[in-house]
């Protein structure tokens, strides 16, 4: 750890306001995922195909320049005018400083995952109204008793959600049941 880095100590306050910016924190990702160091190209087209929602291989030139941009002239050296990263303009080399653990919580943990929560949460929503409705009209076997058994299945069917959802967002969560989050 550098002098300058044990002089100057994040606060809360700096930590929100240097993660506030979605490509300051994408920056922090990528080089998290690269083992914490990097050079400039890669990283202004990892970041541009996140913001544009497609594949690295498809950014356009346009899309390039305006994270190149901005990252060489904004973020790059606001990060390291923290203490986040070791950043070399003329190099163009990255390097993330500091423990990780720092500003983990300011971090969107898992950019660019595949598994679509609210689609989840909008099927149990549906199928919970459509079986209370069936019940609530009495329509075939089920009657409007069985109404408050169909609110509380659905009650535990998003709380299921809800918490493997939440296991999944913390990969070193220790399970009381022994069960690894991934």
């Amino acid at each position: 750890m550098s002098e300058h880095e044990r002089e100057h100590e994040l606060t809360q306050a700096e930590l929100f306001d240097v993660f506030s910016n979605a490509r300051r924190r994408r920056t922090v990702q990528y080089l998290k995922r690269q083992g914490g160091s990097c050079d400039l190209a890669p990283l202004v087209e990892q970041v541009a195909a996140w913001e544009n929602d497609t594949d690295p291989d498809d950014v356009t030139r346009t899309q390039r320049r305006r994270v190149y941009i901005s990252l060489y002239q904004t973020h790059l050296p606001m990060l390291e005018d923290h203490g986040i990263v070791d950043w070399d303009p003329d190099g163009h080399k990255i390097d993330l400083l500091p423990d990780e653990e720092v500003f983990e919580p300011y971090l969107d943990r898992h950019h660019g995952s595949s598994r679509a929560w609210h689609r989840w949460y909008a099927a149990a929503a549906t199928l919970g109204a459509v079986a209370f409705a069936v019940a609530a009209l009495s329509l075939g076997p089920v009657t409007t008793a069985a109404a408050p058994a169909v609110a509380l299945g659905v009650c535990g069917i998003i709380l299921a959600l809800s918490i493997a959802q939440h296991v999944s967002r913390r990969p070193n969560l220790d399970s009381p049941l022994g069960l690894a989050g991934r």
